[in-house]
């Protein structure tokens, strides 16, 4: 895993500018908290904090290699799950190892092939290279967008690293945000390269962006294609079948302690059962974790959104798997703990308003570290597999916009955006940009000669979801667990499952007539068929009014400051009505508003942007 930073300046001898680049390397030290290094040359600097996984007395960075015309050097974070197939496959090519890492692995297949290394690793990965020899700098980001990466264009180079807080610690960057910038927070669209702050950009998943000085070029070496699908229902399932055993195994390998996120769903249990197997194999116990709410199986509420609590199919898929399970309990007061929504603010660099679900999977993965270094996760699994409930609602389905979107507007109501200013929101036009972005996500999609009109549709809906929905879920979970030093893997993100299934007609998606019917069927050899069977459930959310009241308690002290910056994007008097009554009568909607508010207001205290809004 890791963090990285570094500083490209082609007019400036950065040898004499150290404490700069240490500095932006700091700001990843709860990435790495094992390690911190630096590779500087005249006109290149490249820090790197690291959590060790693989080789852990060996795979210290950066890495670098002499060459006759000059040195290269690598600052990588991530896994490349068949590093040691490449490693064979480059001694076999004359290259000679000092390390058991993947790191130099990565580094020898520079080396071998260039930057075409890509199409040879599977992994998640982001890493930047200097090539002293051309004097350029290589900057990689894997297939699906696991790993962030962002850079920052400047007179004479580029600043970049794994988070923007890396780049904000380096003063040629300014921290500004602009109505592009919050006109994004607020759609929730996932804009490819946004990042929140001006002028600073993502590399974009699958892309390979080059500096030297003749300019700034991307390359885009991975991105979803169209491809006809040959295989009958039966070899389909075994396929998948093979393609999760394979993954879940590779993604097992590690020289510390590991486990998996049980939520007692489909996706995650999938994950649970398979690993399971692979480790009782060698005699190992495997461990689970789960998130759980003070007396939320007791007094659990269907809502729009959960049919059943959690816990009794977590309990089920313990009990089969044989697990060392843990369920991390928490209350109202733990979730709406001002410090732990500052550390998920500053974890995730934005305000991103989504309150306990935030603040839970912050607490969940804290708790894990305290046990474990790496854990499979079940996330991305909808996107891949068509899980969520709106791939199944017609109307959601044939909407003008994101499904995402219109599912939410018709089932939670369209005033989600009450509680902002009237004059921002009439300057943003939010809808007119939605409108723009899924105009351009759906230009974006290939479709195949003689698909049906349905086919193309969900064609176009699961494009929208994994190049759209499945980033903004992966940076968020990648976030909160590296701000506590834990590595979380996502199985369901290998390329090779993506691509197979992307390519799979919905009508074998939805063979049984269910959500997922390649998973379940694939999978359901190791699952409870209680879990089997169960409709899809999101990521938990507290029902117990005391978090409401919390809110509500914390948005009166702000209210009680006249002068507070987050006026300039929130309507005061929303929030004075929020809170006027009794908290026990708070709406899920206002609750959310709410969430909205302190997030804002916690990131204005902890960041202090400069706002161009107008």
């Amino acid at each position: 895993m890791c963090g990285i930073a570094g500083w490209v300046s082609f007019d400036s001898d950065l040898t004499q500018n150290h404490s700069t680049l240490d500095a932006m390397t700091a700001t990843m030290a709860c990435r790495g908290p094992d390690g911190s290094g630096t590779f500087v040359r005249t006109h290149a600097g490249l820090g790197h904090r690291r959590l060790a996984i693989i080789d852990l007395p060996g795979g210290t960075q950066p890495m670098s290699v002499d060459t006759p015309n000059g040195d290269i050097g690598i600052v990588y974070s991530g896994e490349t799950y068949n590093f040691t197939e490449l490693r064979t496959q480059l001694i076999g090519l004359g290259h000679q190892f000092r390390t058991d890492s993947d790191t130099e692995v990565v580094l020898h297949g520079y080396l071998q092939w260039g930057d075409a290394v890509v199409d040879h690793l599977n992994g998640m990965y982001a890493f930047a290279i200097w090539d002293q020899r051309d004097e350029k700098l290589v900057m990689i980001r894997d297939r699906m967008g696991i790993k962030p990466f962002y850079y920052y264009p400047t007179r004479d180079g580029v600043l970049f690293g794994s988070e923007p807080k890396a780049i904000l610690a380096n003063p040629l960057a300014r921290k500004v945000v602009d109505t592009n910038g919050i006109r994004e927070l607020f759609a929730m669209t996932k804009e490819p390269g946004w990042s929140l702050w001006k002028d600073m950009h993502e590399v974009l998943p699958g892309t390979i962006v080059t500096v030297d000085r003749s300019g700034l070029r991307t390359r885009t070496y991975w991105k979803l294609n169209a491809v006809a699908h040959t295989d009958n229902r039966d070899d389909s399932v075994a396929h998948v079948r093979e393609l999760m055993t394979d993954t879940v195994e590779r993604q097992l390998i590690s020289d510390v302690p590991r486990c998996v996120l049980l939520s007692g769903g489909l996706d995650s249990s999938a994950i649970t059962g398979l690993a399971a197997a692979r480790l009782a194999r060698d005699g190992e116990q495997l461990r689970t974790f789960s998130v759980d709410f003070l007396h939320q199986e007791q007094s659990f509420q269907p809502d729009e959104m959960r049919d059943t609590p959690d816990s009794p199919y977590v309990r089920e898929v313990a009990e089969l798997v044989r697990s060392a399970h843990h369920d991390v309990v928490l209350n109202p007061g733990d979730l709406t703990d001002p410090e732990v929504r500052r550390a998920m603010i500053t974890a995730r660099d934005i305000p991103a308003g989504l309150g306990d679900m935030d603040s839970s999977l912050y607490l969940l993965f804290k708790a894990i570290r305290a046990q474990s270094t790496v854990a499979l996760s079940g996330e991305s699994a909808d996107e891949v597999f068509g899980g969520y409930r709106w791939f199944h609602d017609e109307a959601a389905v044939n909407a003008n916009t994101f499904p995402w979107l219109a599912f939410q507007n018709s089932v939670v109501g369209n005033d989600r955006f009450n509680v902002f200013n009237r004059d921002l929101l009439q300057r943003l036009q939010v809808d007119n940009y939605i409108g723009d972005q899924y105009a351009t996500a759906v230009a974006e999609v290939e479709h195949l000669n003689g698909e049906s009109d349905n086919e193309r549709r969900m064609r176009t809906i699961c494009h929208l979801h994994l190049t759209r929905v499945v980033r903004m879920l992966l940076d968020r979970k990648d976030r909160a667990s590296m701000a506590v030093g834990l590595e979380v893997r996502v199985p369901f993100c290998d390329h090779r499952l993506v691509e197979y299934v992307y390519n799979t007609p919905w009508s074998l998606k939805t063979f049984d007539g269910r959500e997922k019917s390649l998973l379940r069927h694939a999978t359901k050899h190791v699952l409870p068929q209680s879990v089997a069977q169960r409709v899809k459930s999101p990521y938990p959310s507290t029902q117990d009014p005391g978090y409401a009241t919390g809110l509500a308690q914390q948005a009166k002290e702000i209210l009680a400051e006249p002068d507070n910056p987050v006026f300039a994007l929130v309507d005061r008097k929303w929030v004075q009505d929020a809170v006027a009554g009794d908290p026990a009568q708070i709406t899920s909607n206002i609750r959310t508003g709410l969430d909205r508010v302190l997030d804002l207001h916690h990131w204005l205290d902890i960041y202090s942007p400069e706002l161009q809004l107008d």
